[in-house]
């Protein structure tokens, strides 16, 4: 073994300094202007409280992890068309069926919730199944003689 043959075990890691001009550009990571710019800077404890009351995203409340609800199902939008298109009358439309036509994609290889919309006219009769529909597509369909169940 020869001396350029020696590697390092460990990775020789350096804290990157910030704020000495460089890569970094204009405030090199310390934000605007002011207080919070200059070292040693430690905001009193009153003010942080202050600055905490003031609505950043308005619309949420005061936790927004409670107020917006993210386990919420947003359903895969389906237009009468293209029912129209892809069924033929006196079938039965499912979500599995519209997968299967290759109408939507399956959402973790599980037929996804599915709302039929009024977008485009409908002329067979067809049986809606295990969908939500619009007030309004479900109108239509019935006006074809069709039924949502």
């Amino acid at each position: 073994m020869q001396l350029h043959e020696l590697k390092p075990t460990a990775v020789r890691k350096t804290t990157k300094r910030i704020g000495r001009g460089g890569k970094r550009g204009k405030t090199s990571g310390r934000g605007g202007k002011g207080q919070t710019a200059r070292t040693g800077n430690s905001t009193r404890p009153e003010m942080r409280d202050i600055i905490k009351k003031l609505p950043k995203l308005r619309g949420h409340g005061k936790n927004r992890s409670r107020t917006v609800n993210g386990e919420r199902v947003l359903a895969v939008p389906v237009n009468l068309k293209k029912i129209e298109a892809a069924f033929a009358a006196g079938e039965i439309v499912s979500p599995k069926t519209l997968v299967s036509k290759g109408v939507i994609s399956a959402v973790a290889k599980r037929s996804p919730v599915v709302k039929i919309l009024a977008t485009g006219e409908i002329t067979k009769k067809v049986t809606i199944e295990g969908c939500q529909v619009s007030k309004a597509a479900q109108a239509k369909i019935e006006a074809a003689g069709g039924k949502v169940s």
